[in-house]
């Protein structure tokens, strides 16, 4: 179940981009997480409230850039996507700079809420675990592949 409630924007670390929500992905792992049978990384919780709010992945605008986030890497209202450690329900959320990037064109804020975890995962089973598409195609084999079920 999950309970509306005012909490203090969050403090970023250094290496950290503050990231005002327009949209965030509902996952698997949010759902463990509300279940209590999935905790969240651990450092999503260092020197941070253990309850942790869940939240993996959202799209949004740059509020803020820690002081360690290299210069160019993002700035203030830049339209972003990020694979957060949590709190990405929260109307903010600090998430590393390296776990941040710019949406893909054509999106729309809600569309691009949804890239990093359920995408990328996709993404990385088809063709970076199982090579789909990989030397079979080229070699003129193998042009279909059926989809079931690809995200966590």
């Amino acid at each position: 179940v999950l309970v509306c409630k005012d909490t203090a924007v969050p403090e970023c670390k250094e290496d950290e981009v503050r990231i005002k929500v327009g949209a965030a992905g509902v996952n698997r792992p949010d759902v463990l997480q509300r279940m209590g049978v999935y905790p969240p990384p651990p450092k999503a919780v260092t020197g941070r409230d253990p309850n942790v709010l869940p939240g993996l992945e959202v799209s949004g605008t740059v509020a803020s850039v820690g002081s360690a986030v290299p210069a160019g890497a993002v700035q203030l209202d830049d339209q972003v996507v990020a694979l957060a450690d949590g709190g990405g329900y929260a109307e903010y959320v600090c998430v590393p700079y390296g776990q941040v990037l710019k949406p893909p064109p054509g999106l729309s804020p809600v569309e691009a809420g949804a890239v990093c975890e359920g995408y990328f995962t996709v993404w990385h089973n088809l063709f970076q675990q199982c090579n789909v598409f990989g030397q079979r195609l080229r070699d003129g084999e193998g042009k279909a592949v059926l989809i079931h079920g690809g995200t966590s």
